[in-house]
């Protein structure tokens, strides 16, 4: 045995998605430069399954849904540790998530799960769209000195 060290088990399901699909678990260190070679990608942001089991039903509908499109996008998979810190970068509000990514470019995100027909409508147009810059993580941001709501001045 070499050096390496052990990584965490994954949950059955996971390893199914990755073996199905050919998909890396990414690090958050190897992200960047899957994402940047070129053609759509589909990154899986997981969670734990235990906190959030909706995690486990994306995983069966992320492989449906590549047939479903016949493979016209390359998948990978985040597992929580690298999806919470790249998560930051694309606004998302719920967990698990898909975010689609154009040469390494956002062209957008489906979070939480839905139904399939939103997936299958999403992910159409999705792939039809061009790279946008992600939204944000929800943060105001106020011209400096305006002044919210009525004023006595």
């Amino acid at each position: 045995m070499t050096g390496a060290s052990a990584a965490p088990a994954m949950h059955p399901l996971l390893a199914r998605y990755v073996a199905e699909l050919s998909a890396p678990a990414l690090s958050s260190e190897a992200f960047d430069a899957w994402a940047n070679q070129p053609g759509h990608a589909l990154v899986f942001f997981s969670e734990d399954p235990v906190a959030y089991r909706e995690t486990l039903d994306l995983a069966v509908i992320v492989p449906e849904l590549a047939k479903a499109f016949q493979n016209r996008f390359r998948c990978a998979l985040l597992l929580p540790e690298a999806a919470r810190a790249i998560a930051v970068r694309y606004g998302f509000r719920r967990w698990p998530a898909i975010v689609l990514l154009r040469d390494g470019h956002y062209v957008g995100a489906i979070d939480g799960l839905r139904d399939w027909s939103d997936y299958v409508d999403e992910l159409g147009r999705l792939l039809l769209a061009e790279p946008t810059r992600p939204p944000s993580v929800g943060i105001a941001v106020r011209q400096a000195g305006a002044v919210d709501g009525p004023s006595c001045h």
